[in-house]
């Protein structure tokens, strides 16, 4: 069977699936859920594995799910698909949980749909016959960096280490016998085209800050009080007035929210706190950044004669896509989508986990459309459901036949020519070091 023979029968069995394929985003979108709290929609996963004969391994990093299937065509490198489980907080979405606030504002329920859908389509056609090396079906939790103050308590409850999703597998060793891997994640961007790769990603870090003044009657005795609130908003112009420093090719982007500004109007803020990211294109122009942050922080509490604790968390690495792996996958949507229709995309200042591979293997981490709104927006929803839950499966199967087939010489040219740029070892420890706490007393 010739490898175009080989892709057509997948593809073929992917549409005979597309109805059930569609359904699983159906059901993971209406049941939204925060990352590491992924269980209903991780269940759904292994479930779903399982019945294709997968013996899933669930539970990993709290709700991670892993399905191998070994190819049958000799040895070979072993390449992972990944899909991501969560959701996030978006106030006024129309199907936030009523409870949580969570919504699927960012199409990762059409990521795990495609993921699953392209694991029918290669179990259903006995495709690992064909194959070398080893596929990974592996649906990863906690994308989304969100409910930082929760994932801390449950750092130091010894829970977690790091507070995102793949680099807490990556820690974990889930992803050490992993050596490339891929995910295709939705847009609602028209510039995106219906299929795109981006050449790059920020890449981020992430603070928590506290400042502690003293409480006092506002209206009696105002003098008595240090004014908690005010020093973060001193901070908060601080930050805004350093943002004429930052280069536009390090792309940063610093956007803080106030997470608890006082207990009731009646009193002087006694306890304030603030959470933000650092995003930038390098981790040289991330760690400068966050240099001024820190001070624009420490000013706060100075101004005011109040106390800071600034709490500094490893986020996410900046991304690279493999362009050997790109190449291939431009290839691959031209035939489904057209080559009309195909984006190369420059560099997006947004973050992902997917740089903390990136780091220590090649990645891919293209785009396929089919929603329309604001990404993370109340107003995101998904319109073309065939292309954004169908064809993510058959792209995710086409990569992995393009990869192991012919004894899995497309994935072992993408390995000859990637340079990574960290070990699994150097990364931990770069990670380890981000993290730190200051306590500045501005009295």
């Amino acid at each position: 069977m010739t490898k175009d023979d080989l892709k057509q029968q997948v593809l073929t069995a992917i549409d005979r699936r597309a109805e059930d394929i569609i359904g699983l985003g159906e059901q993971i979108r209406r049941h939204p859920e925060l990352g590491f709290k992924e269980f209903k929609t991780a269940k759904a996963v292994e479930e779903t594995l399982g019945k294709l004969g997968l013996s899933p391994k669930g539970g990993l990093a709290i709700t991670g799910v892993r399905g191998d299937l070994r190819g049958q065509a000799g040895d070979g490198p072993t390449f992972a698909m990944l899909g991501e489980l969560d959701a996030l907080v978006v106030a006024g979405h129309p199907e936030a949980d009523p409870a949580t606030g969570a919504a699927h504002a960012c199409g990762h329920n059409a990521q795990i749909a495609g993921l699953l859908g392209a694991a029918m389509g290669l179990v259903d056609t006995k495709a690992a016959q064909h194959l070398a090396g080893r596929l990974v079906f592996f649906a990863v939790p906690a994308e989304e960096y969100g409910d930082v103050e929760w994932r801390v308590s449950q750092a130091r409850a010894g829970k977690l280490e790091f507070l995102g999703g793949k680099p807490e597998l990556m820690r974990l060793g889930h992803f050490d016998d992993v050596e490339l891997s891929m995910m295709i994640h939705g847009t609602s961007r028209p510039e995106d085209g219906k299929a795109g790769v981006p050449t790059s990603n920020n890449g981020c870090i992430v603070k928590t800050v506290r400042y502690i003044g003293k409480a006092a009657h506002a209206g009696g005795a105002p003098h008595m009080g240090v004014n908690a609130l005010y020093a973060a908003q001193i901070a908060l112009m601080g930050i805004n007035a350093i943002r004429e420093t930052f280069r536009d090719e390090d792309t940063i982007r610093v956007h803080p929210i106030i997470t608890h500004g006082g207990s009731q109007v009646n009193v002087i803020p006694g306890d304030v706190r603030l959470e933000t990211y650092v995003r930038g294109r390098t981790v040289d122009a991330i760690m400068a950044a966050n240099t001024r942050v820190d001070r624009a922080l420490r000013a706060g509490a100075l101004a005011l004669g109040a106390k800071v604790e600034i709490e500094t968390l490893p986020g996410y690495m900046p991304m690279e896509c493999d362009r050997t792996m790109a190449g291939l996958f431009k290839a691959t949507m031209a035939k489904l989508v057209g080559e009309e229709h195909f984006r190369e995309i420059p560099h997006r200042t947004g973050s992902t986990d997917m740089g903390d591979l990136s780091q220590v293997m090649p990645i891919l981490h293209p785009y396929i459309g089919g929603a329309r709104g604001s990404g993370h927006g109340a107003d995101y929803e998904i319109v073309d459901k065939p292309l954004m839950y169908v064809t993510p499966a058959k792209a995710l199967a086409s990569m992995a036949i393009d990869l192991l087939y012919d004894g899995a010489s497309g994935a072992k040219q993408v390995l000859k020519a990637a340079k990574p740029p960290m070990t699994r070892e150097q990364y931990l420890s770069f990670q380890r070091s981000v993290a730190k706490r200051e306590v500045y007393e501005g009295s």
